[in-house]
Parts: C-alpha cells; structure tokens; sequence
C-alpha cells in the first residue's frame, strides 16, 4: 500500500478539528464539550482518508 501526503486543505481543517476538540476538553464548549471524542475521531479519519486515497 502506497500512503499519499493528504492535501493542505484537508490537513488544515484536521488541525482545527483536533485542536477545538483538545480545547473543549478544559474550556466549556457547549457542543464541543459533550462531543469532543467523536470530533477528534473525525479529525482523524480526515487525516488517514487523506493519506490513503489519492487526490483527497
């Protein structure tokens, strides 16, 4: 299996994800907060669709 470099975008936005997830866990976010597990989850899936599938 050959791993692709995910786009700027795609990195940028997983970035954002991840850091609004981490901030939520100290920091009462109201929807973060309650869902931070699953947004991080998502920022990661972002990163490995990404890395796997060419062009994403």
């Amino acid at each position: 299996m050959r791993l692709n470099a995910p786009k700027k975008i795609v990195w940028l936005i997983s970035l954002i994800l991840a850091v609004v997830s981490i901030l939520g866990r100290f920091v009462l976010i109201p929807f973060v907060t309650v869902y931070g597990f699953w947004i991080i989850c998502v920022a990661w899936l972002l990163l490995f669709l990404g890395s796997w599938l060419k062009g994403f």
